[in-house]
C-alpha cells in the first residue's frame, strides 16, 4: 500500500546551531490515526510545521499523495487541515465568519450546509454568531478545528488539540475525531494525555531530542516493551527484603505487607517459578496474588529516560 504522506530523512538545523529534527523517516498511510508523543522540545511541532509548508527543512524530503510538499505546495496545503497550539484568531469576528473566511482561504466555494454541519459537529451552532473575543479557551479551541475542517481536508493535524479543554469538550472532539477517520480522514495528533493516544491511536510515534524513537502499532508496542507486575499479598509484613532476594530486584510497599515482582512478558523465562522458591526457603508467605501490565505511559517514561 502507498503511504499517504511519506517523509524520508527529514532534518530541521536552525541558524543557532540547534538541531530541532535529526534525520526522521516515516510513512503514514490513508485513514489513521497517528499519535506523536514527546517531552517538550522534542520536535513534535517542527515535523508538523515542516510538513505543513509552515518551516523548511534543511535535509530530505516529504509527500503528500505523491506531491511535493515544497515544489507542490499549493496541492499539498489544499489537502491539509491543521489546528495549531495557539489560539490565534480575529477576536472581533463572528464564529460563522471566521471559519467560513478559512475556508475561501483554500479557495473553496461557499458551503454553508458544510460549515453548518461543522458547527454542530463541534457543539459550536449556538455560539455561530458570538464574537470571537466573547468565548472560552476551550470554544476557542474548537474554532480552531472547525477551521481546519472548513475546507474539507484529507489530513487533519492536531498539535496539543486539547491543551486547557475540559473533559467534556475532549470528549467530543475525540468522538468527532473517530468520525472523521471513519470517513477516511488521516489524523496525525501530539498530545500530552498519554491515556488519549492509548484509547484512539492506531500507531504510536515516540520522539525525544528530535529523533524518531519508535513507531508501533498500539498493540505490538504495548506487547513488546510492556512489563507486568506480579503483587504478593503477604501473610506477615516485612521490614526490609532477605538479601537471599536479591538477584529478584523486589519491590517493598511502604507498610511491609506487599512484595512486587516485575518482570518482562517477552522474556524467554520470567522467573516468577524461581522467585516464588525463594521466598518459601525465606519462610515469606503470601494469601494472595496478582499482576498488572504496564500502561502506555509507563512505557513513554521508560524510552525517554534512555540514556543519550
Amino acid at each position: 500500500m502507498t503511504a499517504l504522506i511519506s517523509i524520508t530523512n527529514l532534518s530541521k538545523t536552525y541558524d543557532t546551531g540547534f538541531a530541532a529534527l535529526k534525520g526522521i523517516d516515516l510513512d503514514i498511510e490513508k485513514g489513521e490515526i497517528l499519535a506523536l508523543l514527546g517531552p517538550n522540545g522534542a520536535g513534535k511541532t517542527t515535523l508538523i510545521s515542516i510538513i505543513c509548508g509552515i518551516v523548511s527543512p534543511s535535509t530530505g524530503s516529504a509527500t503528500i499523495g505523491g506531491h511535493d510538499i515544497i515544489r507542490d505546495y499549493r496541492i499539498t496545503r489544499e489537502m491539509i487541515g491543521l489546528v495549531p497550539q495557539e489560539l490565534t484568531t480575529d477576536a472581533f469576528e463572528t464564529v460563522w465568519a471566521t471559519v467560513s473566511f478559512s475556508r475561501g482561504l483554500h479557495g473553496k466555494k461557499p458551503n454553508p450546509a458544510h460549515i453548518e454541519k461543522v458547527l454542530k459537529d463541534l457543539s459550536l451552532w449556538d455560539k455561530k454568531d458570538n464574537k470571537m473575543i466573547t468565548l472560552s479557551g476551550g470554544m476557542k479551541r474548537r474554532v480552531l478545528i472547525a477551521k481546519a475542517l472548513s475546507h474539507e481536508p484529507d489530513i487533519l493535524f492536531l498539535d496539543e488539540p486539547t491543551a486547557g479543554v475540559d473533559v467534556e469538550l475532549r470528549k467530543d472532539m475525540w468522538r468527532l475525531v473517530n468520525d472523521l477517520r471513519a470517513s477516511g480522514v488521516t489524523i496525525i495528533l501530539t498530545t500530552h494525555y498519554i491515556e488519549e493516544a492509548e484509547e484512539i491511536a492506531d500507531r504510536i510515534g515516540v520522539i525525544n531530542h528530535g529523533e524518531l524513537i519508535l513507531v508501533e502499532e498500539k498493540s505490538a508496542l504495548m506487547n513488546k516493551l510492556g512489563k507486568k507486575q506480579l503483587i504478593l499479598d503477604l501473610q506477615q509484613p516485612l521490614t526490609s527484603i532477605p538479601a537471599t532476594l536479591d538477584s529478584f530486584g523486589l519491590e517493598l510497599a511502604a507498610d511491609g505487607e506487599q512484595l512486587i515482582y516485575t518482570y518482562d512478558t517477552q522474556a524467554e523465562r520470567t522467573g516468577i517459578t524461581a522467585l516464588l522458591g525463594g521466598l518459601s526457603e525465606a519462610g515469606i508467605y503470601f494469601k494472595d496474588l496478582n499482576t498488572t501490565k504496564s500502561s502506555l505511559e509507563d512505557i513513554f517514561v521508560d524510552l525517554v529516560r534512555k540514556p543519550e
